[in-house]
């Protein structure tokens, strides 16, 4: 069973499509937005009596309400090599998860969902334009689980917005974000028209071996670099020291742009997803 979640954007949706999203545009809908003439929103069901007596050229006035609109979602995924880590859960289970509750989610409340997977590059047999079909999430996830990453970057991802729609998206934008901070910068600049959610998918085990002391094998997923380490308490209080800082780190760059991201170390939890809309 597909686990639904619930998100929104913070301002009011544009387009021509209905949907669930509060905007400021239409004649018919629900919520009310204003008055206007009769003349220029002929609707005489809409007239308001006692606007129409205040009005001092003794004209007829109606009321607005505002319809509710549909708006895109996007995911802008990182596939490189480090997302094929595997904790208590493999990261890109996680985001084929997220993925597939995302993409029902947006049929659900009508709107549009698309997807833009990159490593090195736009990954063409990732690229989904805006779809509303209603199983436009199940193939991508199931793809994704069985996919074998072997990309070396996440460069792709700065030329993810040439596959966006023109319109204001709400894209979410998932990865480890493990690659260069300096690397950040240039990509949300790239990502700046659309309301963007930057979703961060850790596994404790990433910063904290298993094993209290001993030797331990480490890889570097993206190179293939190995190393042995020693693992002692000052090197765990190192990697535990490191892993604040990378979170800080972080926090700093998104919040220097108004962005709130939402990590999810573990499992995909879909109501979590929603808390973090609703907070």
């Amino acid at each position: 069973m597909i686990r639904e979640l619930h998100y929104r954007i913070a301002g009011a949706a544009t387009g021509l499509l209905p949907g669930a999203h509060r905007s400021r545009s239409g004649e018919a809908g629900f919520e009310f937005r204003g008055h206007a003439a009769l003349q220029d929103a002929p609707d005489v069901r809409r007239l308001d009596l006692h606007a129409s007596l205040r009005d001092p050229f003794g004209g007829w006035i109606v009321r607005l309400h505002a319809e509710r609109k549909s708006i895109p979602v996007a995911v802008v995924a990182d596939l490189s090599a480090s997302m094929g880590f595997e904790g208590e859960t493999r990261k890109l289970d996680v985001l084929a998860d997220f993925t597939e509750s995302l993409a029902w989610s947006a049929w659900r409340t009508g709107d549009s969902f698309g997807f833009v997977g990159c490593d090195e590059r736009v990954r063409a047999d990732y690229l989904q334009p805006q779809t509303r079909s209603r199983g436009a999430g199940l193939l991508l996830a199931e793809r994704l689980r069985n996919e074998p990453l072997a990309g070396r970057s996440a460069a792709g991802l700065r030329d993810a917005h040439r596959h966006l729609p023109r319109r204001r998206t709400l894209v979410f934008l998932v990865s480890d974000f493990h690659f260069p901070l300096a690397e950040l910068d240039p990509l949300l600049d790239s990502l700046a028209p659309h309301d963007v959610v930057p979703v961060v998918l850790w596994q404790p085990v990433e910063f904290a071996l298993g094993a209290a002391h001993g030797l331990a094998q480490v890889r570097e997923p993206e190179s293939g670099a190995v190393r042995w380490l020693w693992w002692r308490p000052a090197l765990r209080q190192r990697w535990r020291e490191a892993h604040d800082a990378r979170r800080d780190a972080l926090m700093k760059v998104f919040g220097a742009r108004r962005l709130a991201p939402l990590f999810i170390e573990g499992a995909f939890d879909a109501d979590a997803v929603t808390r973090h809309f609703l907070a």
